[in-house]
């Protein structure tokens, strides 16, 4: 009995050792999220001092593309040889490609710099989630909720206001050399307390598998990224990328029957939960990457809204949503139950989406306000319990798998959210303009549907007008598609099953075996 009141005492309260760990893990996660945020902000001052502008939608695409594409690896690479290593390695080689871009003299070089970042950086989420997976069981894993989606919160927040005070006052490069300090601190910790076992997989790496898996998240991500703004939807080369993208990812799934050691390992999906959480998180990403782009763009064109505080306007969504993963994880962690908060954070963002599409010219701030929370109410549900239970439907040896396609849902979830979103948008601002300012309004959006405070200012009071109009109802059209998408998501929480978490029951049924190889004690040795 003595012994078994010391490791629930331990189970409530993690050794020192653990609690440096994940001190470590979240300035990793606010190293990976920080980076876009900080380096967007950054963004004309670079193109003012290197040029390309041409190529400037570039710095962002090659670091996204890199990353999806590297993130299964990662994840694999950790499965077969240890984690700690893997997430090291790929620490390090995000502040190689941090370096370098800080270092960059053109605008080709950086690009170049930014996906070795971004190869880097799609380790960096996954080894997180991964390690957590192992280092702290299920059932205790929610109460570990609240920091990640404080982490997040604290990144949407806080990036462009740090980028735009590191841009100011230390120039552009120190927006990259930032990240130096911060990894060198996450380095040292990890490397003196993080002790998991060591790894040793006769297996090679399945590169044909990689191969074909980078090459069609590769075309999926361009086609998302070009339509409809470097080239036509029904443009020969956008044709062309989803032919090469559709053959690629069928012969990947081909593949990944056959392969001795798949990247992704095709029996994961058999668990209806995993299966289910992945498309939760797609439509996640597709939906809050979406509401993160539009709502700034609405309450800077529309209400008035100063751009240089842009972070602090989504603060009722990120702080609803940052209170509601705080509490979902603490109630996971002492009832194991978790399927409630899927099937409500499901209900509130279909909610949420749709009265924000409700917003016009007339809409106070703090009405959209109320809006943006019920929003970020719903993800707060969302965000954390789909890695929790991803994690927990599936055997410990496949948790890096688990953890990176996950990640690369959601990634590719915000991929075409911002993409299709964005086109409902501009198509929407160009036929409002044409009809309500004729000629001149079709003028002032044929470059960009998005205009910035300074473009804004200079429009005559009527084409001003109409662009407010016409902001309200791109707004209207693309929330409206977001609540559509997000019936998905309730659909798909519906039929999560409530397999227990450790410590919530006996398991019963087949479907449990991951929770069994997912119960280890944490595998880190104390200081």
């Amino acid at each position: 009995m003595a012994d078994t009141k010391t490791v629930e005492t331990e189970a409530e309260k993690p050794p020192r050792s653990v609690r440096v760990v994940l001190l470590a893990l979240m300035i990793t996660m606010m190293l990976a999220m920080l980076d876009n945020m900080i380096v967007g902000t950054a963004m004309p001052t670079i193109v003012g001092e290197l040029g390309g502008l041409e190529h400037l939608s570039w710095v962002v695409t090659a670091y996204t593309l890199a990353t999806a594409a590297s993130t299964p690896i990662w994840g694999k690479i950790g499965d077969m040889h240890g984690r700690k290593g893997a997430f090291m390695t790929s620490i390090v080689i995000f502040l190689i490609g941090s370096v370098l871009s800080g270092m960059a003299q053109n605008m080709g070089e950086l690009i170049g710099f930014r996906a070795i970042q971004g190869l880097g950086a799609g380790g960096l989420m996954v080894g997180v989630m991964a390690i957590i997976g192992d280092l702290i069981p299920p059932r205790e894993r929610g109460k570990y909720q609240g920091m990640m989606a404080g982490v997040m919160a604290l990144a949407m927040i806080g990036g462009p206001l740090i980028g735009g005070t590191i841009t100011d006052n230390w120039g552009w490069r120190w927006s990259f050399y930032i990240n130096l300090p911060l990894g060198v601190v996450s380095l040292a910790l990890i490397s003196a307390v993080l002790h998991l076992p060591r790894k040793r997989s006769q297996s090679r790496i399945d590169y044909l598998g990689a191969t074909l898996l980078t090459v069609g998240i590769t075309s999926i991500v361009l086609v998302t990224t070009w339509g409809g703004s470097e080239y036509a939807w029904s443009s020969a080369r956008i044709m062309e990328l989803i032919g090469i993208g559709v053959a690629s990812l069928i012969g990947f799934v081909f593949w990944q029957t056959r392969a001795a050691e798949p990247i992704v390992p095709l029996h994961i999906f058999r668990s209806r939960n995993f299966t289910l959480m992945s498309i939760i998180g797609f439509v996640t990403g597709f939906v809050m990457f979406g509401a993160t782009l539009f709502l700034p763009l609405y309450q800077q064109s529309v209400q008035g809204a100063s751009a240089t505080n842009s972070g602090l306007l989504l603060l009722p969504m990120l702080g609803a949503m940052l209170v509601t993963s705080m509490v979902a994880g603490r109630v996971t962690t002492n009832s194991g139950k978790y399927k409630i908060f899927p099937l409500v954070g499901s209900v509130a963002m279909v909610i949420g989406l749709y009265l924000l599409s409700t917003m016009d010219t007339g809409t106070s701030r703090l009405t959209s306000g109320v809006f943006m929370a019920v929003v970020g109410l719903g993800m707060g549900c969302l965000m954390q319990i789909t890695m929790l239970v991803a994690q927990n439907s599936v055997e410990m040896k496949d948790m890096g798998v688990a953890s990176s396609s996950t990640t690369l849902f959601r990634t590719l979830g915000s991929s075409f959210g911002v993409a299709i979103m964005g086109a409902l948008f501009n198509n929407r601002v160009q036929d409002v303009m044409s009809e309500r300012a004729g000629a001149l309004g079709s003028k002032i959006t044929e470059q960009s549907a998005q205009l910035d405070a300074a473009s804004l200012a200079k429009l005559p009071v009527a084409a001003r007008e109409a662009y407010q109009h016409a902001v309200s109802a791109g707004i209207h059209s693309a929330f409206l598609l977001g609540a559509v998408v997000a019936v998905t998501a309730l659909v798909a929480a519906v039929f999560v099953k409530e397999v227990p978490l450790k410590g919530a029951g006996p398991q019963k049924d087949d479907e449990s075996a991951g929770d069994a190889a997912a119960t280890q004690p944490p595998l880190v040795d104390a200081v």
